[in-house]
């Protein structure tokens, strides 16, 4: 073969199982992973410069090596100018980053080929035919790269976290009266929100203190202000109530959209929480009330409507409150946390998705690996666990204590994110000794609906965070997540934010996580699927 006559744009073919042959041009690999087992699988992951992993190859009976070897080879003859007629000339500097990386890819790289892509585009020979991915005069062949030409690339370690601390969780707030002035106002909001996240609240006191949690009372108003708004929001409401109850029945079926909203609120508020007695059983007024405030919700966001879920976060709020106007105001506060969750173009949700792998893959990277090899990177899995806050996945009691620890905001507003980490550390050993695949470890996380116990998740949440927090090396994405740093807008950054050596990698989970999700019958879904079997 005479190499001094292929093109640029050489390609890596190979037979990837029941997904056939494919072939990458090597100028667009951005990182090559290598995971191995304490099972004996073995497997690499070759992800695309544009973020999209191929199918993991699996190298059941050995051979990656072999395949690194390969690779090697061609790399050389091309950066040195090999073709038939001559050998090698002079090995590259950067040849020892691939050289180490063949002798211990988990550990030097685990999950990055960064460096190394730099040299693979270098090592390619340039020609008028080339795209720009490299317009470098031959003296510039061993110059370092721009920076602006391959952002963020560089090699792959792994951070080491400290232990994990001990949590325990606190008694709940059972006395409000301390906290109010003589004139009503809550005197340290901040006091009650950590005495909240650390114990919740007692079941007498919910009602009261979740109006200020969900933002129906300021918390810095006075009882006279409180009794005054209480006013002025009953009266919004059944204005809003009555616009939707004087639509005729001509009207309505002149309105399709008007028309799907409610035929869906009708057939989920029969099926929503039947099993408590504030739902249960036929003609039930609790049943009026859940789809009356629902209706009303619909003509206060009319653009956003109704999406199935919804009632999921409805019936606690209604059933603590015990009141229609409260509920519906404590349901628009809850909806401003939780909105873009429901939006159509399911963004919002797919960034969840791709935060939840940052902080998985930061504290357990095996597992991530396993979860690639099984098709289940992306955590689509997850998903009903984020959509409604854990709502299906823990008894109606738990609930209460549970959201009313988030709506704390503490300590960081994605605190739902290490819950479900720990919960899916919890279930590593089950999901890696099954050997399941994504169709079964979606049935296992189903499976484990009303099988969780709240406060241990919650001590280990927590945990969680200041294990992280406390690590001096902490990538900046993971940072980020946990809202300790504030991404930066500007493309220059300070030596203080300089990359840490696994930003590169959790940047590549995050290009390819959502990008592939499918929660639940392999398409995406026009809204967010359903949250019922």
């Amino acid at each position: 073969m005479h190499l001094d006559t292929v093109h640029a744009y050489i390609h890596l073919c190979l037979v990837a199982g029941q997904w056939g042959s494919f072939s990458l041009p090597l100028s667009e690999l951005y990182s090559l992973r290598r995971a191995r087992f304490s099972l004996g699988r073995n497997f690499l992951v070759l992800t695309t410069r544009g973020g999209d992993p191929l199918p993991p190859l699996h190298f059941n009976r050995g051979g990656a090596r072999e395949l690194l070897k390969a690779m090697q080879l061609i790399f050389v003859m091309f950066k040195c100018g090999w073709s038939h007629k001559q050998g090698p000339v002079n090995m590259p500097s950067d040849w020892s980053y691939l050289q180490r990386f063949i002798q211990d890819p988990y550990a030097t790289t685990f999950g990055g080929f960064s460096k190394v892509t730099n040299f693979f585009r270098g090592a390619l020979p340039h020609t008028h035919h080339e795209s720009p991915l490299s317009n470098r005069s031959p003296q510039d062949a061993h110059c370092p790269h721009p920076a602006d030409e391959e952002p963020g690339f560089e090699l792959i370690t792994c951070v080491k976290l400290g232990p994990r601390p001990e949590v325990k969780r606190g008694k709940p707030l059972d006395n409000w009266d301390q906290f109010l002035d003589p004139e009503g106002r809550v005197t340290d909001p901040q006091k009650v929100k950590e005495l909240v996240f650390r114990g919740g609240i007692v079941p007498s006191l919910r009602r009261e203190v979740w109006k200020f949690l969900l933002g129906f009372y300021p918390w810095n108003s006075t009882t006279k202000e409180r009794e005054d708004i209480l006013r002025g929001k009953t009266d919004e409401y059944f204005r809003m109530k009555v616009q939707w109850k004087s639509v005729s029945e001509e009207q309505e079926m002149r309105n399709s959209l008007f028309r799907g909203y409610r035929s869906l609120i009708e057939r989920d508020v029969n099926r929503t929480d039947r099993h408590n007695s504030f739902f249960s059983g036929n003609e039930n007024p609790g049943l009026v009330l859940l789809h009356d405030v629902l209706m009303t919700y619909c003509m206060y966001n009319f653009d956003l409507g109704y999406v199935q879920g919804m009632s999921d976060l409805l019936s606690p709020l209604l059933f603590v409150t015990q009141n229609e106007v409260e509920s519906f105001w404590c349901l628009t506060g809850f909806m401003d946390l939780v909105h873009q969750n429901f939006e159509e173009s399911q963004e919002a949700m797919k960034q969840q998705l791709l935060h939840l792998s940052i902080l998985l893959r930061a504290l357990d990277p095996e597992l991530c690996d396993y979860l690639d090899s099984q098709d289940s990177g992306s955590l689509c899995f997850c998903f009903r666990w984020l959509l409604i806050w854990f709502k299906r996945e823990f008894s109606f009691e738990d609930i209460l204590s549970l959201w009313e620890v988030l709506w704390t905001r503490l300590p960081c507003e994605n605190f739902h994110l290490l819950m479900a980490c720990f919960i899916l550390e919890s279930q590593k050993e089950e999901l890696i000794g099954s050997n399941h695949d994504f169709n079964s470890i979606l049935k296992h996380i189903n499976e484990l609906t009303m099988k969780l116990d709240l406060q241990p998740i919650l001590c280990g949440a927590e945990a969680i965070y200041l294990q992280l927090t406390h690590c001096k090396e902490l990538p900046l994405k993971v940072q980020e997540v946990l809202g300790l740093r504030v991404p930066s807008s500007s493309s220059e950054e300070s030596p203080d934010s300089e990359p840490k050596e696994t930003d590169t990698l959790l940047t590549q989970s995050e290009t390819r996580g959502a990008s592939s999700c499918q929660p639940y019958n392999g398409q995406t879904p026009q809204r967010p699927p359903p949250t019922y079997p």
